[in-house]
C-alpha cells in the first residue's frame, strides 16, 4: 500500500518532530557533559584516574536528570485536560499531540532504564579504577582508602553506592511490572510497583549527596600538569607531566554540587500539587443511583456528583476503598450530566480481580439484572470516589466536519457519549457527518446501547424491541478499504477525523489506511483512544 506524504505528515509529522527534538536534547546534553569531563581542566586529575568511565557515567547521569524530570509531565492529567479545554492550545495538531502523552511517558521511562544501565556499568568501572589507580599524590581525590581495596566495600558502605543499589532495584521492579503481559494479567502489580516512584525520587535526590566525584578548585595556582613538590613518582621515572612550570600550591578538590534536585524539583512539585488538587476534588463520595447488568459481563453504573461537569469523550478515574484503597481505574463516560439529566454514567466490563470484586459489591445477587433504589437506601452501595473528568482524543470528534468512529467491543464507550450528545442537539457542533462502526464478537453485545442506536434512527422500539438494529447489522469482518474509499469519494478535499477505540489489530489497520494515498484529495487524520 503506497504511502501518502500529505497523510503521513498529518498523522505522524507532529509526533516525529517532538521525537527528533527529544532525541536531539538527549544527544546534545550527553555530548556536552561528556566533553566537559573529558576536556575540562578541573577534571584533569580525576579523568587521569578513572578514564572514559568518568565521562560516560556523568554524561548518562545528565540524560537521566532530563528524563526523570520529563517523565512526570505527561502524567499531570488535570493540566493536560486544562490545556486541551482552553484557548491556550488552539491548534488541532497541538491538541492531538497531547494524546501522545502516554507514549512520551513510556519513551522517557525506556530512556531512564537504558541510561541507568549505562550509568551503573560506567560507575562499576570507576569503582575498580578508584582501587587500582589509587592516587598517592592526591589522597583527597580517592574514594578508596588504599590501593587495591575491594571495590565492593565502598559500593556497600557509601551513600552513592547504597542508594544506587536501591534505585536499581526499584527501577527493575517498575520496568518489569510495566510489561504488557503483567498489566493485562495482574494490573494490581503494575499499579503498586509504579507508585514506588515516590520512593525512587526521594532516594534519587539523596543519591548525589555523597560527593564521590570531585573537581579541582585552584586551577590558577595549580594548573593541571605542573611540577609539584611531592612529585615523587614522576621524578623516579624521569618523566614530567607538564611543560616544566612549578605549582604555587597543592591541588585542592571538592565534591560536585548536587544538580539532580534542580532538574526534578519543578516537575515533582507540579505533579504533587496536581495530585493534591485531584485528591481534594475527589474527596467526596458520589451517589450511586442505578446499577444495571448487561449481557456479556458488562455493568452500567449511574451516579450523581455535585458540581460535576464533563464533555463527551472524557473519562473518569474510580476508587472504591472497599475493593482497594490505593487502586484507581479509568473508565470512559458513556453519559455526561446535562440540563435535562444530572447523572453521569459508565459501562465497565467485568475482567480482572478489581472489577469482579467491585461488581460483587454492587450486585451481591449474581442473578440480578438491575437495581434502582430510592435515594434513602443508597447506603447499601459501597463508597465510591470519582476523580476527573480528564481529556482524551475522542473529544475531537466534534471538531471535524466529517468523522469516522470505530469501536471494538467495550471500546464503544467514548462514542456512546458522543452519540448521546448528538441526540441532545447537533447543530451547535462543527460536525456535519458521522460514520459509526461498532465491531463485536458476540451479538448480545449490541444490546448494551441498543436503545441509543435505535433512537439515532428515530425508530419506535416499544412494540418490537430492538428490531431496527437488524437492518444495520452485518456478519463478518468489516471491509475497511471499501469503507475508506467510499468516505473518500463522498468527502473529497476534506479532512476526515478517524477515531478508534478497540483491539490493536483494528487500530493498526486503520492507522495504515489513514496514511495511504488511495483517496485523492481526502486526508484521514488518525486518533487513537488511550488512557494515561
Amino acid at each position: 500500500m503506497a504511502l501518502s506524504v500529505r497523510s503521513w505528515v498529518a498523522n505522524e509529522g507532529g509526533k516525529h518532530l517532538v521525537l527528533v527534538l527529544w532525541l536531539g536534547a538527549n544527544t546534545l546534553l550527553f555530548m556536552r557533559t561528556f566533553l566537559l569531563y573529558y576536556c575540562g581542566q578541573q577534571y584533569h586529575y580525576l579523568h587521569q584516574m578513572l578514564g572514559l568511565g568518568l565521562c560516560i557515567s556523568r554524561a548518562s547521569a545528565s540524560v537521566l536528570n532530563l528524563n526523570c524530570s520529563l517523565v512526570l509531565l505527561p502524567m499531570c492529567r488535570s493540566l493536560l485536560t486544562y490545556l486541551r479545554g482552553t484557548h491556550t492550545v488552539t491548534s488541532r495538531k497541538a491538541r492531538r499531540l497531547l494524546d501522545k502523552s502516554k507514549t512520551f511517558h513510556v519513551a522517557c521511562g525506556v530512556a531512564i532504564c537504558v541510561f541507568s544501565v549505562v550509568h551503573v556499568s560506567a560507575h562499576l568501572v570507576n569503582m575498580v579504577n578508584f582501587s587500582v589507580r589509587y592516587s598517592e599524590d592526591f589522597p583527597s581525590l580517592n574514594v578508596a582508602r588504599y590501593r587495591g581495596e575491594d571495590p565492593r566495600l565502598f559500593i556497600l558502605t557509601t551513600v552513592p553506592g547504597i542508594t544506587g543499589i536501591l534505585l536499581v532495584l526499584i527501577l527493575f521492579l517498575m520496568f518489569t511490572a510495566s510489561s504488557y503481559c503483567i498489566r493485562v494479567s495482574n494490573y494490581e502489580i503494575f499499579w503498586y510497583t509504579h507508585n514506588l516512584f515516590i520512593v525512587f525520587y526521594i532516594i534519587l535526590i539523596v543519591h548525589v549527596v555523597g560527593g564521590a566525584l570531585k573537581y579541582q578548585t585552584n586551577l590558577e595556582a595549580h594548573p593541571p600538569g605542573c611540577l609539584r613538590a611531592n612529585q615523587t613518582k614522576l621524578e623516579e621515572s624521569g618523566q614530567a607531566e607538564g611543560d616544566g612550570w612549578s605549582c604555587r600550591e597543592e591541588a585542592r578538590f571538592q565534591p560536585n554540587s548536587p544538580e539532580t534536585w534542580l532538574w526534578v524539583s519543578g516537575p515533582l512539585c507540579l505533579y504533587c500539587a496536581e495530585r493534591l488538587y485531584r485528591y481534594i476534588r475527589s474527596n467526596s463520595p458520589v451517589t450511586i443511583v442505578a446499577v444495571v447488568r448487561h449481557p456479556c459481563d458488562v455493568i452500567e453504573l449511574r451516579m450523581l456528583k455535585k458540581d460535576f461537569k464533563a464533555y463527551p469523550g472524557q473519562y473518569i478515574v474510580l476508587n472504591c476503598p472497599s475493593v482497594s484503597s490505593f487502586e484507581n481505574h479509568p473508565f470512559t463516560l458513556t453519559a455526561c450530566p446535562t440540563e435535562k439529566k444530572e447523572t453521569l454514567g459508565i459501562h465497565l466490563r467485568v475482567v480482572g480481580d478489581w472489577t469482579e470484586r467491585f461488581t460483587e459489591l454492587l450486585l451481591p445477587d449474581p442473578g440480578a439484572e438491575s437495581e434502582i433504589l430510592p435515594m434513602v437506601q443508597q447506603r447499601r452501595y459501597p463508597k465510591l470516589y470519582v476523580d476527573g473528568p480528564f481529556g482524551s482524543s475522542s473529544q475531537e470528534v466534534f471538531n471535524y466536519e466529517v468523522s469516522l468512529c470505530v469501536a471494538g467491543g467495550i471500546g464503544v464507550t467514548p462514542f456512546a457519549c458522543v452519540l448521546h450528545a448528538l441526540l441532545d442537539g447537533w447543530r451547535h457542533f462543527r460536525l456535519r457527518r458521522l460514520y459509526f462502526v461498532w465491531v463485536c464478537r458476540e451479538l448480545q453485545s449490541f444490546y448494551w446501547f441498543a436503545e441509543l442506536l435505535c433512537a439515532l434512527h428515530h425508530k419506535n422500539i416499544s412494540e418490537e424491541r430492538y428490531r431496527p438494529l437488524s437492518s444495520r447489522l452485518m456478519i463478518g469482518r468489516p471491509r475497511w478499504k471499501l469503507l475508506f474509499e467510499e468516505i473518500g469519494r463522498t468527502n473529497k478535499h476534506k479532512r476526515v477525523g478517524v477515531f478508534c477505540c478497540g483491539p490493536k489489530g483494528i487500530s493498526r489497520t486503520l492507522h495504515r489506511l489513514c496514511n495511504s494515498d488511495r483517496y485523492s484529495g481526502t486526508t484521514f487524520e488518525f486518533n487513537k483512544e488511550s488512557f494515561s
